[in-house]
């Protein structure tokens, strides 16, 4: 077996660095029983490797571009088209000229072949480079296929496999490319079969795309295809595609393209036999690789040949299931603002935290609803409540409940009785019989939680080894105790069926819509967004001194608080900052995943916001800020009220809306703070943890202390209890992780793998609008602001920001904008809820809305309809 060519067959322990990911995938399939693979070898990488080791030129070329960026398109072009016409010169070493002749004769040298490439970085499970490499086809004669295999070498420098690489952080010096030669077919039909349908994932649905002639002309976009889909063994769907050309090899080399028969253009390109047959093909690939498989196709005189077969790299993982039967899972990120994936490290903390029934996929939680689902009863109830949060997943679960036998029904399950039916006529007796109407309920339960972080704060500083270990444990179910305390429930709970009652009366009685939001600005305790106000009271402590502000516009690194004492009016920045860092230095973007960096251990982060409060804003703007939404919103309320009282009825009305109003104003504010508690708690275990992780590093277990975010708390007990760890089992996670930030969760997905994408139900928009959930009221108008990273922002006064999402991190900058903006989102995430109490106009669940809304564009946000306008 020589190491410069392979043939096909020969292929057994090769590994991917010598043929490739193509070339590796198509000797495993001439292999599996029953598959037809035309016949062909590869000229493996070490060919390509000895062709050019020797040329100096290209080297330092390849030195040059590995210093540029995807940005740099025009020098990346510059020097790609100099690389490629180094390899087009290059003289193929005799060895390899020798090998292939060998294989060529006997494979037959009359024959016309297939000259493509295989990169080492292609057809990966992570990672597919779809077409970033050439294919020749219909090659005839030896010297025409050298020239080819030096085209295909030529091919890795494209700037499109450059710029991809670069993207996808492959080092150039390290990719590279193996040439297969392929016994050429001349098919009646060809196309691609995909074992999981890539329009919705379903893994059992199986896409077969098919027209006349060669794959070539389909892969390329010249012809539109016949679409059928599989579904255990029968046919389910056809689309037959009007296909006017195809492509057909020529008997002398190369490719022709030729018209269609006008009465030939709209027949099934397969027969039903065919498309079964083809489909029991692609199961048995399939189930070879272990994995959902993109296939590439041809029909020669009824027999099926597979050309190429790789992993579908777009599909977004099934969550973990220990049984065959149906499950229907829901997006936790979509609910906690926060669909980036998270470190085992932050999964394990949520899941000890949480009671409810919770899987792993993508590195997101979903929550396992189908036993929910299966009883009439709780089922209306758990889509209520989501559709509540958010009605793309109640529409989602719509769609799977009408579908017959997915879910097995079950007649039990428990009635789960919601307050808000007490406003069927019966005033608010619902509220009364749960919670007393009573402020000092909310003051206590805030004092409560504030005494146990510190008594936590004192006890977890004398705890390390195992020790600390039980301890967190034990500390978790009291964090549990306080989440799921029945009187905080309770709390929030009566703030938001007072809302949904007054919604509803307002709009029955005075033909008036969303009303509570007017009437929930600047209401007391809100944790929240007293943050964001609070970070404008450090604004105006650093305003007087224009050092120090001169000071902030440059600082690069997280100690510059320690330098700012140098300046006139350091010490009061600094002590402002440190002060500030105290009460909210826990938080952060994505802050329910534990391993997230704080802002205490970032404190730059702050310093753009606080630079934009001190040009936007007056002084003392927090105090009038929040004194103009409470007059608002008691405006509002004195005004209904006195409108109530003409109605028939209307003193009634009036002291029912009146005790309504009082619930809105003394209880939502407490709906961010059991977050805030949770958040605390999750920093001070963090802190302890990383302290254990130094020792771990001096004692040479750990290569840097950050490395426990890719171990469980399990996994992370264990570590610290042997003073052993397996490193292969970081990389791993490491790599696992890098692959899952690609990757978009959905709200709903089954266990079929089937990802369920909401609609939502609107007559009567505007053409163009871009719909999305009202979940703040008023009509604002704007420059749209689209920033994806808190560090990005630069914010002026009058702004609408448009983001993918928003947790209580984004809340400093909510004080300078006038309308938000996000692509995920419900009526009850903290976005709405500080948005409603800021009076800002907001539109969530607005699919793509950083794509469709570009930096810049004058918008028209409709909080109370819920659509935007681009103006």
């Amino acid at each position: 077996m020589s190491s410069l060519v392979l043939g096909f067959q020969e292929m057994e322990q090769t590994e991917l660095l010598f043929v490739g990911g193509k070339g590796l995938n198509l000797g495993k399939l001439s292999k599996i029983e029953g598959i037809q693979v035309p016949e062909g070898f590869c000229v493996t990488t070490v060919g390509f490797q000895k062709a050019i080791e020797q040329n100096e030129m290209y080297h330092a070329l390849l030195d040059r571009l590995t210093m540029l960026k995807a940005e740099n398109r025009d020098q990346i072009g510059e020097i790609s088209r100099k690389i490629r016409q180094i390899i087009m010169e290059v003289e193929i070493p005799s060895d390899i000229v020798k090998a292939v002749t060998h294989y060529h004769s006997q494979l037959g040298d009359e024959h016309a072949y297939a000259v493509r490439s295989s990169a080492t970085a292609e057809d990966l499970q992570h990672a597919s480079f779809a077409g970033q490499q050439d294919t020749y086809l219909n090659i005839i004669g030896k010297e025409a296929i050298m020239q080819h295999i030096r085209k295909c070498w030529a091919s890795l420098f494209t700037d499109r496999a450059v710029i991809y690489r670069m993207k996808n952080g492959f080092d150039h010096s390290q990719v590279y490319l193996s040439v297969i030669i392929q016994r050429m077919v001349f098919p009646q039909a060809s196309g691609i079969l995909f074992t999981a349908d890539p329009i919705t994932s379903n893994r059992k649905l199986l896409s077969i795309d098919a027209s006349f002639g060669l794959g070539e002309a389909l892969v390329s976009g010249l012809v539109s295809a016949d679409c059928y889909k599989v579904q255990e063994d029968k046919i389910v769907d056809k689309m037959i595609a009007t296909k006017k050309l195809a492509i057909y090899g020529l008997k002398e080399g190369g490719t022709e393209t030729q018209q269609i028969d006008p009465d030939q253009q709209k027949t099934q390109t397969l027969t039903d036999q065919q498309i079964l047959q083809l489909a029991r093909i692609g199961r048995q690939i399939e189930t070879y690789f272990g994995c959902p498989q993109d296939i590439e196709w041809c029909l020669v005189d009824d027999t099926f040949y597979i050309v190429q077969s790789r992993p579908i790299t777009i599909l977004f993982p099934i969550p973990e299931a220990n049984d065959q039967e149906n499950h229907v899972y829901v997006s936790v990120g979509h609910q906690q603002m926060m669909t980036d994936p998270m470190k085992p490290l932050g999964l394990s903390f949520y899941l000890l935290t949480t009671p409810a029934p919770m899987r792993k996929a993508g590195g997101r939680l979903f929550v396992d609803i189908t036993h929910m689902l299966a009883s009439p009863v709780s089922r209306k109830t758990i889509i209520d409540t989501l559709g509540k949060s958010d009605p793309l997943i109640k529409d989602a679960l719509m769609t799977i409940v009408e579908r017959e036998g997915f879910i097995k029904s079950s007649p039990g399950g428990k009635k789960v009785t919601s307050t808000s039916k007490s406003n069927k006529g019966k005033s608010s007796e619902g509220f009364q019989a749960q919670i007393e109407n009573d402020p000092t309920i909310v003051s206590d339960l805030i004092k409560s939680s504030q005494t146990s972080i510190e008594e936590l704060k004192h006890n977890i500083q004398t705890k390390s080894g195992p020790d600390l270990f039980d301890f967190i444990t034990e500390d978790i179910q009291q964090l549990k105790k306080i989440l799921f305390d029945p009187q905080s429930l309770g709390v929030i709970m009566a703030a938001m069926d007072a809302s949904t009652w007054i919604n509803e009366k307002m709009n029955n009685w005075l033909d008036e819509k969303n009303v509570a939001d007017t009437l929930s600005q600047s209401v007391p305790n809100n944790i929240t967004s007293e943050m964001g106000l609070a970070l404008l009271d450090v604004a105006d402590v650093i305003r007087p001194y224009p050092e120090v502000i001169d000071y902030l516009q440059h600082v690069k690194d997280d100690n510059f608080l320690d330098d700012l004492v140098k300046f006139d009016g350091g010490r009061e920045a600094q002590d402002a900052i440190i002060a500030y860092l105290n009460k909210y230095g826990m938080r952060c973007v994505g802050e329910i995943d534990i391993t997230k960096i704080r802002w205490s251990e970032k404190p730059i982060t702050l310093v753009p916001v606080i630079l934009s409060n001190i040009k936007t804003f007056e002084p003392n703007a927090s105090k009038r800020k929040f004194e103009q939404g409470r007059r608002v919103a008691l405006k509002k309320e004195q005004e209904l009220l006195d409108r109530l009282k003409q109605l028939p009825d209307g003193e009634q009305k009036a002291k029912e809306t009146k005790r309504m109003i009082d619930l809105i104003r003394n209880f939502s504010g407490y709906r961010e703070y059991p977050k805030y508690g949770m958040v605390n708690r999750y920093f001070l275990y963090k802190q302890s943890l990383l302290k254990e992780a130094e020792q771990l590093v001096q004692a040479g277990v750990l290569h840097e202390k950050e490395d426990i975010y890719s171990l469980t708390f399990v996994e992370l007990r264990e570590v610290v209890r042997t003073n052993k760890l397996d490193y292969q089992i970081i990389s791993k996670r490491k790599d696992e992780y890098k692959l899952y930030e690609k990757l978009t969760p959905p709200r709903v997905i089954t266990s079929d793998g089937e990802i369920i994408a909401g609609e939502y139900k609107r007559e009567n928009l505007p053409a163009k609008a871009i719909v999305g959930l009202p979940v703040s009221s008023g009509v604002i108008e704007g420059r749209a602001r689209v920033i994806l990273n808190m560090e990005d922002a630069d914010l002026e006064d009058g702004d609408i920001l448009v983001t993918s999402f928003t947790d209580p991190s984004w809340t400093p900058m909510f004080v300078s904008i006038k309308g938000l903006v996000t692509e995920v989102g419900g009526l009850m995430t903290h976005g709405a809820v500080i948005a409603r109490e800021y009076g800002l106009p907001a539109v969530v669940g607005v699919e793509n809305a950083t794509k469709l809304i570009k930096d810049g564009q004058r918008i028209r946000v409709h909080g109370t309809e819920g659509y935007i306008e681009i103006l």
